[in-house]
């Protein structure tokens, strides 16, 4: 167990860009806005565990049933499209039975620890020791947590409109993402 800080920081940086907090924003704030309450601290324990468990046993888990990592990553990518749709185009495609509150679907999975971060820790895993990656993901969790707790202060500063036009930049960013992850990955589906 060796403690890199050059190993902790590109995995923390991989990670956050895979997750894109930052981006998610706009879907964090909607989020609140149907439901009226988000569970920050639920989502991101939710996460940690998810994610956590998944560099340990998802490639395992994954062989057992037959699925591939690619198709894994392509299966994904559709979740991914449908939700940047939904941000691009302003309707809703994805219906839920009204939940009270939104913690794990859609936050914890698969906003948080979706199938690009898992795909991602298992190719870290393959490179980096695994402590290093644990704090990688800590550390990226500790920023979910903040952005969550302060969607409502990041609404009020932007305003509806505010809002409505990053929405529509992130989705298409939410899109790029979900084609460079269907892209990397249906190739190999097919060889």
């Amino acid at each position: 167990m060796i403690f890199d800080v050059k190993e902790i920081l590109t995995a923390t940086m991989i990670l956050f860009a895979i997750i894109d907090i930052s981006g998610s924003i706009p879907i964090v704030i909607s989020l609140r806005q149907k439901v009226g309450h988000i569970q920050s601290e639920k989502a991101v324990i939710v996460s940690a565990i998810i994610m956590i468990a998944f560099l340990f046993i998802g490639e395992r888990i994954l062989n057992l049933i037959g699925v591939d990592i690619n198709s894994f990553a392509v299966a994904g990518s559709f979740i991914l499209l449908f939700m940047a749709l939904e941000m691009i185009m302003g309707i809703q495609l994805m219906k839920d039975e009204t939940p009270q509150t939104a913690s794990i679907v859609p936050l914890a999975f698969p906003l948080i620890a979706g199938p690009g971060a898992m795909a991602s820790l298992l190719a870290l895993r393959a490179e980096y020791q695994v402590m290093n990656i644990i704090i990688a993901i800590i550390i990226n969790l500790i920023l979910v947590y903040v952005v969550l707790k302060t969607s409502g202060k990041i609404e009020r500063i932007l305003g509806n409109q505010g809002i409505n036009v990053i929405r529509k930049i992130f989705g298409v960013v939410l899109l790029a993402i979900a084609v460079k992850l269907f892209a990397s990955n249906i190739q190999s589906l097919f060889q």
